[in-house]
């Protein structure tokens, strides 16, 4: 057998990202599904100042928020939603689905509710704060 070696690599390779989404796109193709594979940043400004960024991808039929990070001090003024909201306009009429996400009990799963999501799963935990929401909202 071969050998090989494993390193942890940095987001900036390019030749990284290349692989992946060959692979993913030659995969889909064998199976007769479309990749349509599309990494998403999403920034809210107040005079140039960054306020709250929300990241993704969009691949097969599913959009998938990472993560949504709102500045303290600008939080439940409408920056997360307007954000969210902004993600579902992107992909909308575009042949995807649904919009994904998860979230921490300690973080937003009341704030996802209200804007439509609802719950798939929660991975609970001994620590409730710690459970994983998995949530989902068809677009």
């Amino acid at each position: 057998m071969a050998e090989w070696t494993i390193r942890r690599a940095g987001d900036a390779d390019g030749e990284i990202g290349d692989f992946i989404h060959e692979a993913f796109s030659w995969y889909g193709e064998q199976n007769e599904v479309a990749l349509r594979y599309d990494e998403f940043c999403f920034v809210a400004e107040d005079e140039g100042r960054i306020i709250g960024a929300l990241t993704g991808r969009a691949y097969y039929n599913e959009v998938h928020i990472g993560d949504l990070i709102v500045d303290e001090g600008c939080r439940r003024g409408g920056v997360g939603s307007s954000l969210v909201r902004a993600v579902e306009e992107a992909f909308s009429g575009k042949g995807f689905d649904i919009v994904t996400l998860t979230t921490f009990g300690f973080q937003a799963p009341e704030f996802y509710k209200k804007l439509g999501f609802y719950v798939e799963f929660i991975r609970t935990n001994q620590d409730p704060k710690l459970s994983k929401y998995f949530l989902s909202k068809a677009l």
